[in-house]
Order: structure tokens, then C-alpha cells, then sequence
């Protein structure tokens, strides 16, 4: 067992607290052929960044806002058809939080941290910093130093808990201690995270911070 002490947790969502991977991949394939984009290059680089930055990588300028708007339209209409679930040992970690205050930030907008947790039946925290918070998305540290400010705690007794190399990169340039899952990507690729373990199954909270039953 490690403890890692903490003031509060900082919870990334897709790929951390829930698995929204069938859905993105379903919307993205209808998307990108419309713009003449490759959908597995576009998702190779687009987890856990905002979408609008992705989508800025392929499109010019005066065309992101609106591409944004349709992947976004999509992965909504298509929601229905499920692929979104809380991932293993969230439930239970997200329970045992009484004491220890944490916090979301996502590269989701609003309404998609809203459906997704929704239909996972992932509980949300107070705070919450999602893509329509910042200025500037992951890998940037903004978000993560928001909501530690928010919280009134200081980024370096924050844990942050990742599944995606832009988000660890945040956390870290935020001053923060980071977990990382890897529920989306190889151990290889989250090297920068100061542990990293399978799933958050067997995680739990103590007032004082978390509690990992091992890592990698």
C-alpha cells in the first residue's frame, strides 16, 4: 500500500472516471469524412485534449468553430446509442472522498461532462473546470492551476489523476503530484506521472489523501 498525502484531488474525466471510447470513435468516423480528414489520425492526438484545439490542427481558422459544433452535435445525437460507462473502481473511490476535497477538470465542455457523467452515474464535485473555463487547454497548466485557486489549495499539495500524456503534462507543470491510469494508453506513454497503475480500482480516499493498493 502507498499513501500519497494530499489537500485535494484533481480528477481528469474521459479515460479517468469514465470510458466514452466507443462513442468518440463512432462520432469521429461520421465527422471526419465529411472534411475529408483522416478519423484515425485525428484521434490518434486527440485524447484528453479540447476538441476544438485537435480540430484546429487539421482545418483552417475560420472553419474550427463550426467543425467543433458539428463533432460536438454528433457525439450528442449519438450518445443514445451508449458507450459511455464509469470505468473500474471509480464508484467506490469517488465514494470514499468524504473528508478530501476534490475537483474536475476536463477537456469536455460543459454539456458533454454533464451527459457523459450522467449516463455513467459518476458523481460531480463543486468544482469543476471544464474547455469552457480556459483560455488554454491541455497540455497547458491553466485548468488544473484554476481549480486548485478555486479549492484554496496550493497546486503542490494537489494530486492529479490522468490517463493521457497532455493531461499528465499539465499536472506536472501545474506543480502537482500525478497518477496516471492506463485505461487509454501503454505505461510507456505516461512516463512523465509519478506512479502509474492499471485501473483506480482499490484506490481510496483518507482525509490526509489517497491510498494505492500498488503500482507499476
Amino acid at each position: 500500500m502507498t499513501t500519497f498525502p494530499c489537500a485535494a484531488v484533481l480528477f481528469d474525466t474521459d479515460g479517468t472516471l469514465v470510458d466514452s471510447t466507443p462513442l468518440i470513435e463512432r462520432a469521429a468516423h461520421v465527422w471526419a469524412g465529411g472534411y475529408g480528414i483522416d478519423a484515425e489520425e485525428f484521434l490518434a492526438g486527440s485524447h484528453g485534449r479540447r476538441t476544438s484545439d485537435r480540430i484546429a490542427e487539421f482545418l483552417p481558422p475560420a472553419e474550427v468553430r463550426a467543425a467543433t459544433e458539428r463533432l460536438d452535435g454528433l457525439e450528442a445525437e449519438l450518445l443514445a446509442e451508449g458507450g459511455v460507462v464509469a470505468l473500474p473502481g471509480v464508484l467506490a473511490l469517488l465514494g470514499s472522498m468524504n473528508g478530501l476535497p476534490w475537483a474536475i477538470v476536463t477537456s469536455m465542455d460543459n454539456g458533454q461532462l454533464a451527459a457523459r457523467t450522467r449516463v455513467a452515474g459518476v458523481p460531480l464535485p463543486e468544482v469543476i473546470v471544464t474547455a469552457d473555463d480556459v483560455t488554454h487547454g491541455k497540455p497547458n497548466p491553466e485548468g488544473y492551476l484554476l481549480a486548485a485557486r478555486r479549492l484554496g489549495v496550493r497546486p503542490a499539495d494537489c494530486v492529479v489523476v490522468e490517463d493521457a500524456p497532455a493531461g499528465i503534462r499539465a499536472g506536472k507543470e501545474a506543480g502537482a503530484t500525478v497518477i496516471a491510469v492506463t485505461t487509454s494508453h501503454p505505461a510507456g506513454e505516461l512516463a512523465e506521472a509519478d506512479v502509474v497503475l492499471p485501473r483506480l480500482t482499490g484506490v481510496r480516499a483518507i482525509e490526509a489523501g489517497l491510498v494505492l493498493p500498488g503500482s507499476e
